[in-house]
């Protein structure tokens, strides 16, 4: 009897970790390796003679990587976690809401199903003709292992999630889930051809609508065009899946993310709080002042607006309030100084878009800096305006050089990592990947063992984490390569540059049109998402009038970085509402002056390209 308990419990735990086992020794590993070559290359190297280049860590590191990459969608699939347009979902009846779960869950097995597929099928090529990669000569057949398990892991727990959905729905409003599936699926097989930007467009559009998470609607739209239009082999979009992820630019993504769940996780918070309100505490406004100032440290260490919100605003909005500010204000003013989190560097964005248009990313966080600072200087303007007509003054206690400088000391460790970042890359000491693996690393010894206040758990729910907030933008950039290489097919970066520049070639003209676009499309899509379908679509057009690839990178950033306060998707907004339980129209109401200063900072990094490209060398 205790020996079926034991096991049934082995079992659950397994059922229930699987994949994290695997996400969490595959992330530290990489972390590892990768901080290891940059040892191996300064340290070891200067040694030991003939030692030779340590090229298998960045070749294994790369596979891992796709491997915890895709793991990790299970677990986001099994927490419903993923990057979608919620305006229509938000707006239907309960009854309809369960209905639309069905729907969404089986479209995306649909995808997985067709991956994991045609996956095995690329394993069965490699059985056939054996391949090797260069440095290890391993057999691409155990890399390439990762398209039929790990999609088809993920099919298992497309199923786990529909099965109880169906038994919530029950057996009528399941049939007409699956009908709803049907008549979406119907026109790729009924229909003898479909234009390919019909199908392509078309379909996007309306998964999306539906709730359709943006990547699977990515990938869903691409594989209809294929089907309906006959544009390319069906076997290419598991190629793809593998081949437009395998690139060492992109591993920066989850370093930067870990760096700051492991610094969140650590203690780095409360010491950066502490500092901030040093600076800026004792004037009006003081604690909002002091969140502002947080916000701004913080988003130099996680790279992410909504991680930034999260990480301070459980810290300063309840204090705000306790101090007699007004609920929907603080959270408000964090929310808005969020934002600066995908600004200042490292930036999650700025990797996605330098990755997408082939530009520095090195070159792109420097070009952050300053509109970042102007961001969060203009916010506490307004914070203290207001809060001194209001009589909000900051708390009044002993605060000196000698406190300053204590403080200082206390946060030295959490100051180092954008020195370590920036430091590393414009030093040429290292790349943006190899700094984002070093912070990373950096963040685990701190929080491990300087500030001691990270154990076993909190690590391993950490990388967890950090794998299962990273896999969600992976899945997009993959899905998202599929889809370009459609648009690229037809020609429609170049078809809009030609009708846009026919229209006008005024350069204050096409990037107002520009700004107005990114504007509209930051109130329902998130910011990633945005960068990675739109920057192959606008770049042919911003630089036929003159303007960079690198400036054309800040602004779309900056712009798309408001949409992180613009309902109905601005999620800084939805995290402030869920740390303080408060309304999210009245919060949004209060952040229309903040929007409307941070539009300013936007046209000024817009027509005045000398600001944000002040501190980038050669620009």
């Amino acid at each position: 009897m205790e020996d079926g308990k034991r096991k049934c419990r082995i079992l659950s735990w397994l059922n229930e970790n699987f994949e994290s086992v695997f996400m969490v020794a595959g992330l530290l590993s990489i972390i590892l390796f990768i901080t290891w070559q940059v040892i191996y290359r300064y340290i070891i190297t200067q040694f030991i003679e003939r030692a030779g280049a340590a090229v298998w860590t960045e070749e294994l590191s790369r596979y891992i990587f796709i491997w915890i990459s895709y793991l990790a969608v299970s677990v986001a699939i099994r927490k419903r976690s993923s990057i979608r347009v919620d305006i229509l979902y938000d707006h239907l009846p309960p009854r309809w809401q369960r209905i639309s779960w069905i729907v969404v869950d089986s479209l995306f097995f649909c995808l997985t199903a067709v991956i994991a597929w045609y996956g095995w099928g690329q394993i069965e090529r490699l059985m056939q003709f054996p391949q090797y990669t260069t440095a290890l000569r391993i057999p691409f057949l155990v890399p390439y292992l990762i398209l039929p398990l790990g999609f088809g892991l993920m099919c298992l727990r497309l199923l786990q999630d529909l099965v109880p959905q169906m038994r919530r729905c029950g057996p009528l409003d399941s049939c007409i889930g699956f009908g709803l599936v049907a008549l979406i699926i119907s026109p790729c097989f009924l229909c003898d051809y479909i234009e390919p930007l019909t199908a392509l467009f078309g379909y996007f559009v309306v998964l999306c609508a539906i709730g359709v998470p943006i990547a699977i609607s990515l990938g869903l739209s691409t594989l209809a065009t294929i089907i309906s239009a006959d544009t390319l082999p069906i076997e290419y979009m598991a190629q793809v899946a593998f081949t437009s992820i395998d690139n060492f630019p992109i591993m920066a993504i989850p370093f930067f993310i870990a760096a700051g769940v492991f610094m969140g996780a650590g203690g780095l918070s409360h010491r950066l709080l502490t500092l901030a309100d040093e600076i800026v505490g004792g004037l009006y406004g003081g604690m909002g002042l002091t969140a502002i100032v947080t916000c701004m440290f913080f988003g130099a260490i996680s790279g992410s607006g909504p991680a930034t919100v999260a990480a301070i605003g459980g810290l300063t909005i309840p204090a705000m309030i306790e101090r007699g500010y007004d609920k929907f204000f603080a959270c408000a003013l964090v929310a808005a100084a969020g934002c600066v989190g995908v600004m200042i560097p490292p930036s999650n964005p700025f990797v996605v878009y330098g990755v997408a248009a082939q530009v520095s990313i090195g070159d792109l966080f420097m070009g952050g800096i300053v509109p970042g600072i102007l961001t969060g200087l203009v916010l506490m303007g307004y914070c203290f305006f207001y809060s001194r007509r209001r009589g909000w003054r900051g708390q009044e206690k002993k605060r000196d050089i000698g406190t300053l400088g204590r403080a200082f000391w206390e946060a030295k460790w959490a100051l180092m990592v954008p020195v370590i970042v920036l430091g590393g890359i414009y030093g040429g000491i290292m790349t943006p990947t190899e700094a984002a693996a070093v912070s990373a690393f950096y963040g685990l010894i701190v929080g491990l063992f300087l500030y001691r206040e990270m154990d076993f758990k909190g690590l391993w729910n950490s990388c967890v984490e950090s794998c299962e907030t990273s896999s969600i933008i992976i899945l997009l950039m993959a899905m998202a390569t599929l889809f370009g290489n459609i648009m690229t097919l037809e020609d429609v970066p170049g078809t809009i540059a030609r009708g846009i520049l026919s229209l006008t070639e005024s350069k204050i003209v096409v990037l107002l049109l520009i700004n107005v676009l990114l504007l509209i499309v930051g109130t329902f899509m998130e910011a990633l998402a945005a960068i990675v379908i739109l920057a192959p679509i606008l770049l042919p057009v911003v630089t036929g009038v003159g303007v960079s690839p690198l400036h054309f990178g800040i602004i779309m950033v900056v712009n798309l970085a408001i949409g992180f306060i613009t309902p109905p998707v601005g999620v800084n907004l939805f995290v402030a509402s869920g740390v303080a339980k408060a309304r999210l129209e009245r919060i949004s109401a209060m952040a229309l002056p903040m929007i409307g200063l941070m539009l300013l900072v936007l046209l000024l990094c817009t027509y005045v390209p000398e600001v944000p490209l002040c501190l980038v060398s050669g620009k």
